[in-house]
């Protein structure tokens, strides 16, 4: 019972924590305003030490690799399993909405504001890959960017040879070291994540009923489902039933973390840790979580079908005709995969379906709303997708 007790105590911990913040959250919801403050604090802590341990991670990963071969097969494994899993999402999310209908959405009436930049779509692809400051690498909204910067020092590294074994030392040294901190962040998680539960609980948990309540119930039972039925599915052909149980056995601190955050950039020590736990090569989680954070979105593909198929209800129009059904899948991959990369990318999408299907802007507000109110789910779903995806790569490539 003891043992027990040790190995499952930060979990514990975390659920203290978090059902704690969400009583408050429904029976005092006055106070919040004063909890989330600590929230903040902790996820501010832990997303500045977030960045450097992916540049770290990432760079290191690459020059430790002792064969170039290696490396092209992780990466070619991965987009593999990145987009089998994206179009499985989305494949899935469309027999539920066939299978479970939803009747009674009209157009809204709700003005939604979103943030729309000036800038050229020039401008967007050069910031997609690239900033103007190196300073503007160390930043969260341009993590793309970063993971190809940590590519190239990776790269540059291993091909220093000799001259580059100090700085070689070094990037495996601060990688060492960052996970140390990040492990020093994580004991404060239950009371921070706890504090930013209760608020999420207080603001978000109000606007689940109503208008929206007949969609958001059919996302999240349909999440859900994907969550336990695939993900298990997943871990099973990556390693058996052995690999069903390592998994679920490291999955929950990850899942809750997500869950509290509403942030698959803060849920991705949890997911480094994890993967460690369940004994996948470092070689390959600390490539596959920090690119597939960015770039692979099992939530998103699933959310994506779901804002689309609303906007055909409200606008009278057949999702499911032909044409329709493979142009919702080619924006779902692009939304899943590119817009995730880009600072506001779920709004790119979002346009992006207006302007592909010709949707009058009577849709918009309830594809945002939608968007932002299926987050708490979406990002499990994204989140733990690393670690699942981690381990599906680790079945087909032996480092």
């Amino acid at each position: 019972m003891n043992e027990v007790l040790k190995n499952y105590s930060g979990i514990l911990l975390l659920l203290l924590g978090i059902t704690i913040g969400s009583i408050i959250g429904i029976v005092a919801p006055g106070i919040v305003e004063y909890l989330k403050p600590l929230g903040d604090i902790f996820l501010n802590l832990l997303f500045v030490s977030v960045v450097p341990l992916v540049f770290f991670a990432v760079s290191n990963s690459i020059a430790s690799l002792e064969q170039q071969s290696k490396f092209g097969r992780i990466m070619f494994v991965m987009v593999l399993t990145f987009l089998f899993f994206i179009v499985t999402a989305a494949v899935f999310t469309i027999g539920t909405v066939y299978l479970f209908p939803v009747s009674g959405v009209t157009g809204s009436s709700e003005v939604v504001e979103a943030s729309a930049g000036e800038s050229s779509w020039g401008d967007r692809i050069v910031g997609f890959f690239t900033v103007g400051e190196f300073t503007q690498l160390f930043s969260r909204q341009n993590m793309l960017a970063l993971l190809i910067f940590a590519f190239m020092t990776g790269f540059s590294a291993r091909k220093a040879g000799e001259k580059g074994y100090v700085f070689r030392s070094f990037i495996a040294s601060g990688y060492e070291v960052m996970k140390e901190l990040l492990l020093i962040i994580m004991k404060a998680a239950p009371i921070g994540l706890g504090a930013y539960f209760a608020y999420q609980v207080a603001t978000l948990g109000p606007q689940l009923f109503g208008f929206y309540a007949q969609p958001l119930g059919l996302y999240y039972v349909a999440g859900v489902v994907y969550f336990i039925v695939f993900f298990s599915l997943y871990a099973f052909m990556a390693n058996g039933k052995n690999g069903v149980k390592s998994f679920w056995t490291n999955a929950p601190f990850p899942t809750l973390t997500a869950l509290s955050t509403c942030s698959s950039f803060a849920t991705m020590p949890a997911n480094l840790q994890a993967a460690s736990n369940i004994g996948i090569p470092g070689q390959i989680s600390n490539i596959v979580i920090p690119i597939g954070t960015t770039l692979h979105k099992n939530g998103s593909s699933m959310s994506s079908i779901i804002k689309i198929y609303v906007a055909f209800l409200i606008i009278g129009r057949d999702f499911f005709d032909p044409v329709n059904l493979l142009l919702a899948l080619g924006i779902t991959i692009f939304v899943s995969i590119v817009a995730g990369g880009i600072p506001n990318g779920g709004y790119i999408g979002e346009m992006l379906m207006i302007s592909v299907y010709q949707l009058p802007q009577e849709a918009v507000p309830a594809v945002m709303i939608i968007g932002t109110l299926v987050d708490p789910l979406a990002t499990v779903l994204n989140a733990v997708g690393q670690l699942v995806a981690s381990m599906f790569v680790s079945r087909f490539v032996k480092v």
